[in-house]
């Protein structure tokens, strides 16, 4: 007998709202009293971060939904562009709901990425953004995003996330050091005691959709294909309080050793997500 078929639905709500959307998806599968109450928006505005509105007003484009749930769904599967489109994509994380942004490649800090000797900024028929940083030659690679804490989801484990591609046949690349710090709270040269070992090229990425686990640093590294067909490497964790000011969260990938000549790399961005198995 299905017991909750008898609850009042603004009831059902109150409950479905206190627990997460994996576990609203899954409880409006098992039982009726749950289905009608697992579509209203009073659930699933609870779910959606508290400034969203806030965040749709800059959207480069007009986001359409014709109710909280499809509206949620769409942004967890489709990242908005903010602002003028070109240097900041915003998503929710389909598990928690919580803020993702990931930082365009022309809003990075790439030595020497204002050199078209070394770096290009060019169009890509798979990236969200306007502009991706291609990889001519260089012989260290030295990439830097920055995001304001304040920007993200509070009282919530994140990770930042190098998004990149490889061309068919890259060289060059060493391991590199990947560390995320808070600027304000840590130096640099305290974070690079405790950086991770990365790597991007080599023989091991020929094959697209290959994927390996390093050691090295902290803990073992995995570079992996993302749903929307780029490569990801995480490049550290940080949590976010909410109750101080955190000031920026910077996320930087250094090679320090052997610096050999390197190319074929593409870089999409720095993606800033929630770490949910923290």
């Amino acid at each position: 007998m299905d017991y909750f078929a008898h609850l009042p639905e603004g009831c059902i709500s109150e409950i479905l709202s206190l627990t997460s959307p994996e576990d609203t998806a899954r409880l409006s599968a098992t039982s009726k009293g749950f289905k009608a109450a697992a579509e209203s928006d009073s659930v699933w505005n609870r779910f959606l971060p508290p400034d969203l509105t806030d965040i749709i007003s800059r959207s480069a484009s007009p986001v359409v939904y014709s109710n909280k749930k499809e509206l949620y769904f769409t942004l967890c599967n489709s990242p908005i562009l903010l602002d003028d489109g070109a240097k900041l994509s915003f998503s929710v994380d389909k598990r928690s709901g919580k803020k993702c942004f990931m930082i365009a490649a022309r809003e990075l800090n790439i030595s020497w990425g204002n050199n078209r000797s070394y770096w290009v900024l060019k169009s890509h028929p798979d990236s969200r953004f306007s502009k991706v940083a291609s990889l001519r030659s260089i012989c260290r690679l030295d990439i830097r995003g920055k995001i304001g804490a304040q920007m993200l989801s509070e009282t919530t484990n994140y990770a930042a996330y190098l998004v990149f591609r490889l061309v068919d046949n890259p060289y060059g690349s060493e391991p590199a050091n990947a560390v995320v710090r808070f600027a304000s709270r840590e130096s640099v040269e305290e974070a690079e005691m405790r950086a991770n070992r990365v790597i991007l090229c080599g023989g091991q990425f020929k094959r697209r959709g290959f994927t390996r686990e390093f050691g090295g640093g902290n803990r073992r590294q995995v570079c992996r294909e993302r749903s929307d067909g780029w490569m990801e490497v995480e490049m550290g964790r940080f949590f976010v309080d909410g109750g101080v000011d955190d000031g920026d969260v910077e996320a930087r990938l250094i090679e320090t050793l052997d610096l050999n000549w390197k190319s074929g790399l593409i870089v999409e961005g720095i993606e800033f997500r929630p770490n949910l198995n923290w």
